[in-house]
């Protein structure tokens, strides 16, 4: 079985990576974004939790939390960063074990049928695979989950640019966002795959193509 973490810095390209696979590939894709959007839902108690610990200014009208004043806060304070993630993290964390487990039972049967005899003493195998889309991967210590680690890396400026686009963010916000994680070398350091997203589109896929049929 092959779990894919895939992890890198803000606005590096997980995304396009991530929805790539899921396209062309059909690999189940779980986001970790996704999860932490879901841990604060109104109502939840990770929500409630929230709310107690900012008060209720931290509540945008239509009852959902203001995750860019949330942002504003957290980014600007390491303790507060770390509060939140202590919230969300375990949550998370929960998530994607679920769905490894119902993925292992899933494919347990077919695993042993994908598994074919070359000769006597070598085989090769069609794995099951799914990605696990972690952008705090080593921040959130839970490189555990996944058989590999890929990381998306993109220059800083390309971070900034991208990032300042997409959240409406100035280079100061940007930049003080970037920082709040572990330094995206360290990163490429740590993995087992590095996907250089600085050039093309074509170039970028075409890594990640090469990076499937490595095993």
């Amino acid at each position: 079985m092959r779990l894919i973490g895939l992890t890198g810095g803000i606005s590096t390209g997980k995304t396009t990576v991530s929805n790539y696979l899921s396209k062309n590939y059909e690999f189940p894709i779980w986001d970790a974004d996704f999860y932490g959007r879901e841990a604060v839902k109104p109502g939840s108690s990770i929500f409630k939790s929230i709310v107690k610990h900012y008060g209720k200014n931290i509540v945008l009208p239509d009852g959902n939390l203001d995750r860019r004043e949330l942002g504003e806060i957290v980014f600007n304070n390491q303790q507060e960063l770390l509060w939140l993630e202590k919230q969300i993290h375990p949550y998370v964390r929960d998530r994607f074990k679920q769905n490894i487990q119902h993925f292992i039972v899933k494919n347990s049967e077919s695993e042993q049928k994908n598994y074919i005899q070359v000769t006597s003493h070598q085989r090769t195998s069609q794995d099951a695979t799914a990605v696990l889309v972690i952008p705090l991967l080593f921040e959130a210590k839970m490189t555990d989950l996944v058989t590999e680690i890929w990381v998306i890396y993109a220059p800083l400026q390309q971070q900034i640019e991208r990032l300042m686009k997409r959240d409406c963010l100035t280079q100061k916000q940007a930049y003080t966002r970037i920082n709040n994680q572990m330094s995206l070398s360290e990163k490429c350091q740590k993995g087992d795959i590095v996907v250089d997203n600085s050039s093309t589109l074509e170039a970028l896929l075409k890594q990640v193509d090469l990076a499937i049929a490595y095993q």
